[in-house]
Formats: C-alpha cells, sequence, structure tokens
C-alpha cells in the first residue's frame, strides 16, 4: 500500500514527479503563501503562562539594566 502524502493547509495530494519538491511540504506557492501568512500573524504561537517567579526575575534583571537597582516603585 502506497502512502499518500497530502499538502498540511488543504489537505490535497502532492504533486509528483519534477515539481514534486518545488514548494514541499505544500502542494503550490498559494498553500505556501498561507501558512507563511499564518506564521506571520502567530497563528501557531503557543500559548505561556507567566508565573510568579519569572515576573519577579523579570523585574529584578530590568532594575539591573537601568543601573538604578530599585525595584521599588519610583519616588519623585
Amino acid at each position: 500500500m502506497m502512502d499518500t502524502r497530502l499538502c498540511p493547509i488543504c489537505k490535497h495530494p502532492l504533486p509528483e514527479g519534477k515539481d514534486a519538491a518545488r514548494f514541499r511540504p505544500f502542494c503550490s506557492r498559494r498553500c505556501a503563501n498561507v501558512d507563511l501568512g499564518r506564521w506571520l500573524k502567530g497563528g501557531y504561537a503557543i500559548p505561556a503562562v507567566e508565573t510568579d517567579d519569572e515576573t519577579e526575575r523579570e523585574t529584578g534583571a530590568n532594575a539591573a539594566e537601568d543601573g538604578k537597582g530599585n525595584t521599588g516603585p519610583a519616588r519623585h
């Protein structure tokens, strides 16, 4: 039994022969552009949840970068 490869965007079989590798893993330029658009718009982003530890580390790193070292509110 032959394993038919499908385009991940439109699910059509991939072309065979000389043009088979032109747009791989997609079947056409259109499907390749659809995939690129999804990447550029963040459609493939993995949602992340920050923990309190990560937020505290980022705040401390930002304070050290500005040279003040203060992590509390600014006093005027």
